[in-house]
């Protein structure tokens, strides 16, 4: 432009040479240079004030990214984020639940721990380790409350204590054990010659180890040589995940000290009770047993020497062990040598779910003992009991009723005379038996809600939730370099035992015991199951049989448990078709460990939960359907509770807090 103006200058110029117009374009032609160099500054200013503030906010950002600490490579979840990435080959979000289970190890503990262990030396570290590593340790060696007070006792909100000689040699009174040990997670007491000797005496547990996790207790030589008084376990370990109660030369050679047992482990799941030389060459000592175990689940009751060489002892079972699942129970050398025993078994066992008894030596070689059994083994699916020299063998003058009593009964070397059978009930038809019409007897002990229908999964369906929160200690996994090196088997039980110190025969041996036993045994037809214990291993396996693009669910949260919830918007995984899955439960032992298991022919389901009567929602639960049942048993809780069989129909249940399934990513 300006070059033109410059040209139209100069021919103006060439002919009017002079004037005053070509003057004025002159002066055009100034300003217009004027212009464009004020113009040219004016830009020239502008990028470069921008260019040095792009410049200062990019060393801002520089200074700013300096100051955020970078995680360490080495550590665990920073080794675990790189396994996930190398295994998984979706790029969905990583499951926050489950990558807050890992190790929190930092990673110079790790490599310390990995060490030790390398080097079969944790043992030693075993208390730094389990504080470090967060893992679920117990020590059942806390000191003893040695001492025999002259007054009476409460033990009001008390913990985990040791009572030995503790009211030896009393005189009346008594000692109250109420909520002692309540709701913690493991609850251990132990009474060594509590109340020996002492005469008139009483002993309260009320309340004892309510809501507890693992609860022990342990009484040798409890009330051993006492007269009178008496002994009431009420409301004991009640709700329990895990009892063990021990009871050695519990009130032998006692004299009429009465023992009531009432509400006794109820609602209890997988524990044991152990009667030891109980009330051996007692003279007229009474237990009675009411509500014993009911309504718990795979309670295990052992009765050995019990009542030996004893004289005219009574004892009552009355509704023990009744709408239970799966109770056994051994009573061996029981009320053997004793004179004039009466043992009354009423409502024993009565709608429970399977279960079995087993009767060895029972008032073998005694003299007028007196048993009665009414309404026993009435269960809803066929129990199994063996009476086993049953008042043989120098029994004299035995009186033993049966009226009404089970099937699937074998009697061996029981006496001939004096055994009287009164309405014994025989097989008639199938072993899943009539009374599972009863609907609701049966769900005592099947929770409302744990097993249901495909159908209830649809929106709208107002249904009962379970109680799905989580039970177990809380724990981590360790990192696989930890675990590896660990032993796990039952062969290498002493060791592991070692490790976590574990006593002989303490609560912790049976805990680690069961946990090992469970994962070594053989998987159900068309099962494939592992036990794992730490995440890599979890990722290994549902890779191994899904493949490298899964995802792994759990329900959100536990709102909404054991009440009335709706059913919102439901989703079927992978299109809501039958596909295979991997779901792994807890199992209990000192680190986390999950038991996982492939499950074919199965349909997933997420689901919103509602509050009924708003509407709002509260949850979001992840449900399993299994569509094959035929190889599961006849006695599973499932059909118990929705009244059919293997192979008939299909069972769906919500995945528990803190459990998950596996699934092919959609």
């Amino acid at each position: 432009m300006l070059a033109s103006y410059r040209n139209l200058v100069s021919v103006y110029d060439s002919k009017h040479r002079r004037g005053p117009i070509a003057k004025q374009m002159k002066m055009d032609l100034r300003n217009v240079k004027l212009n464009i160099s004020l113009l040219f500054i004016f830009f020239f200013f502008l990028y470069s004030s921008s260019t040095v503030y792009s410049l200062a906010q990019t060393n801002a950002q520089i200074r700013k990214n300096s100051l955020i600490p970078k995680e360490n490579p080495f550590t665990v979840k920073a080794s675990l984020v790189r396994y996930w990435n190398k295994q998984i080959s979706n790029k969905l979000p990583k499951p926050d639940f489950l990558f807050s289970k890992a190790s929190p190890l930092s990673a110079a503990d790790a490599a310390f721990f990995t060490n030790l262990a390398t080097q079969k030396s944790l043992s030693g570290h075993i208390s730094t380790f389990c504080s470090s590593a967060k893992l679920f340790c117990f020590s059942e060696s806390n000191p003893y409350l040695d001492n025999t007070p002259s007054k009476d006792a409460d033990f009001a909100v008390y913990n985990n204590k040791k009572f030995a000689t503790y009211g030896s040699g009393r005189l009346g009174g008594g000692d109250g054990f109420k909520n002692y040990s309540d709701g913690i997670n493991f609850a251990t007491g132990e009474f060594t010659k509590y109340s020996r000797s002492s005469t008139g005496h009483h002993e309260d547990f009320t309340s004892y180890a309510a809501d507890g996790n693992v609860a022990t207790g342990n009484f040798t030589s409890y009330a051993a040589g006492a007269t009178g008084g008496g002994g009431t376990f009420q409301s004991y370990m009640p709700r329990v995940n895990v009892p063990d109660l021990r009871f050695a030369s519990y009130d032998s050679d006692g004299n009429n000290h009465k023992l009531s047992f009432n509400s006794y482990v109820s609602d209890t799941n997988s524990g044991r009770e152990s009667f030891i030389s109980y009330a051996k060459n007692g003279n007229g000592v009474p237990a009675e047993f009411t509500t014993y175990g009911d309504t718990s689940n795979v309670i295990g009751s052992s009765f050995n020497g019990y009542g030996e060489s004893g004289n005219a002892a009574n004892d009552s079972f009355k509704a023990y062990s009744s709408n239970s699942n799966n109770p056994n129970n051994n009573f061996k050398n029981y009320g053997s040598g004793g004179n004039s025993g009466i043992d009354s078994f009423e409502s024993y066992r009565d709608a429970a779910n399977a279960g079995s008894d087993t009767f060895t030596s029972y008032a073998r070689g005694s003299n007028t003992g007196k048993v009665n059994f009414l309404n026993y083994g009435k269960s809803f699916n066929e129990g199994k009991d063996i009476f086993k020299g049953y008042g043989s063998q120098g029994a004299k003058f035995p009186s033993v009723g049966f009226k009404v009593y089970g099937v699937n009964n074998s009697f061996k070397e029981y006496s001939p005379k004096g055994v009287n059978f009164a309405g014994y009930t025989k097989k008639t038809g199938p072993t899943t038996g009539s009374l599972k019409t009863s609907g609701k007897t049966v769900n005592k002990w099947v929770e409302e809600g744990k097993f249901f229908r495909e159908s209830m999964l649809k929106e709208g369906t107002v249904m009962k939730m379970p109680d799905i929160r989580d039970k177990m200690p809380g724990r981590s996994f360790l990192p696989r370099t930890i675990s590896s090196k660990l032993p796990f088997s039952t062969k290498e039980l002493t060791e592991v035992k070692s490790i976590f110190h574990a006593q002989e025969n303490s609560t912790m041996e049976h805990v680690i015991g069961n946990t090992l036993a469970e994962c070594e045994r053989a998987p159900s037809p068309g099962e494939t199951k592992r036990c794992v214990a730490s995440i890599e291993d979890m990722i290994d396996f549902a890779v191994s049989v899904l493949s490298h693009n899964v995802v792994v669910r759990t329900t959100d949260n536990v709102a909404g448990a054991t009440g009335e919830v709706m059913i919102g918007k439901v989703k079927g995984i992978n299109g809501g078709r039958v596909t295979k899955s991997v779901s792994c439960h807890q199992s209990l032992y000192p680190y986390l460990l999950y038991y996982c298991h492939s499950v074919p022919k199965v349909r997933v389901y997420q689901a919103d939960i509602l509050n009924v009567d708003t509407k709002a929602k509260i949850n979001h639960g992840v449900a399993i359907c299994h569509v094959n049942t035929s190889s599961w048993s006849p006695g599973h809780g499932a059909f118990v509770a929705l009244g059919s069989g293997p192979g008939l129909i299909e069972v769906c249940h919500w995945i528990f807090e803190n459990d998950m399934t596996w699934a092919m990513a959609d």
